[in-house]
């Protein structure tokens, strides 16, 4: 009987694995892996300042090609779950739709390379031509310091090497098979700090605004998308001595951080035109540009998801950050999963019918690469 992809995908769901916790996910993934003949290991990571987090890496087959599929089990808080209309851990069925928080990101993607891998060792006695491997962090929703990164590095420290990876998160538009991510933009924060003096609002003229001038130098760098002002004052009749703003930019592969930073403190100087006091704090990143380029495995995969679907998905570099900007250091790859459209809202949720196909197409691209 083939892997039911739905029901794996409800035993997931169903594990409360907020990050960092690890909520019985990856111990339920042990064993139903472990009991197809793959070899299971884990591995807990923590350093300074974050919480240890707890990841999976299993293998079946010793042979070379190695085929990796990518993910993670941790998700995001639920928020307010009266809020929803199913529990976020039932994983509850109502008509055609599985509900619960990682429906779509991405336990669901997880239990469908998960069911693929299960059918095609089943129908080959457990015998893949080359090696299928699993590669599920428990770290991705948050800082992802002890997750894929170092997960990655303890399994090259082990003599593991890697071929080509899929990586489940959602990654579809409208349809499932419209849109594989074959790259990411970079990601780069950073906060303006504006800074002025103190005084009473009744005597401007004793005082400098920092937020006239911060309004002046937000205004000058473009394409920046600014997610925070703030100057800490309770006080309605104070004058602030200092306003801040955050600020995130997505780039593509013709910019680097260092070439952007120089970029941005350009325009700003411009703008301030020495009269405006003004400094940058840059956050540390590690979500750096990257493209997989076209070529036998992103034709494979396309070519796969369009016998199943009858779509031609189309390569795309939109979006946030994945843990693909770890997995590239390693070996190609590309991102393909369920449609995101519900991805942590309220009521996550996916038709039952998608988590069928992707199993499918998983399947198919499975039986193609080592064809």
């Amino acid at each position: 009987m083939p892997a039911d992809p739905v029901a794996i995908a409800r035993a997931l769901i169903r594990c409360r694995s907020v990050t960092p916790d690890e909520g019985g996910a990856l111990a339920y993934l042990q064993d139903l892996l472990a009991r197809a003949g793959f070899q299971v290991h884990r591995a807990i990571f923590a350093e300074p300042g974050t919480a240890p987090v707890d990841n999976l890496y299993a293998r079946i087959g010793t042979a070379r090609p190695n085929l990796v599929f990518a993910g993670h089990t941790d998700v995001v808080p639920p928020g307010n779950e009266s809020a929803w209309s199913h529990p976020p851990f039932a994983g509850e069925i109502v008509g055609d739709r599985l509900y619960g928080r990682g429906a779509v990101d991405m336990k669901g993607g997880i239990a469908c390379f998960v069911a693929a891998a299960l059918d095609y060792l089943g129908a080959r006695g457990s015998k893949p031509n080359g090696s299928i491997s699993l590669l599920i962090t428990g770290d991705e929703e948050s800082v992802a310091v002890n997750g894929t990164v170092k997960l990655l590095r303890w399994a090259a420290e082990r003599g593991e090497s890697f071929d080509h990876c899929i990586l489940g998160e959602p990654s579809n538009v409208d349809v499932l098979g419209d849109t594989i991510k074959a790259g990411r933009r970079g990601s780069l924060n950073g906060t303006l700090i504006v800074t002025g003096r103190q005084g009473h609002v009744a005597y401007p003229e004793r005082a400098d605004n920092p937020i006239h001038g911060l309004v002046t130098l937000i205004a000058a760098p473009s394409h920046l998308e600014f997610t925070s002002v703030d100057v800490g004052n309770a006080t309605v009749n104070l004058i602030p001595g200092e306003a801040r703003a955050r600020f995130n930019i997505r780039y593509n592969d013709r910019h680097s951080q260092t070439a952007l930073k120089t970029l941005i403190e350009r325009r700003t100087k411009a703008a301030a035109a020495g009269r405006v006091r003004y400094a940058f704090e840059w956050q540390p990143s590690n979500a750096d540009v990257f493209i997989t380029k076209p070529g036998p495995f992103t034709e494979l995969a396309a070519s796969a998801i369009a016998e199943v679907t009858g779509h031609r998905p189309k390569l795309s570099t939109s979006g946030g950050t994945s843990d693909a900007r770890f997995i590239k250091d390693y070996c190609p790859v590309l991102e393909f999963g369920l449609v995101g459209r519900s991805m942590h809202q309220t009521d996550e949720s996916t038709p039952l019918e998608d988590l069928h196909t992707l199993t499918a197409i998983y399947r198919r691209i499975i039986e193609r690469y080592f064809g």
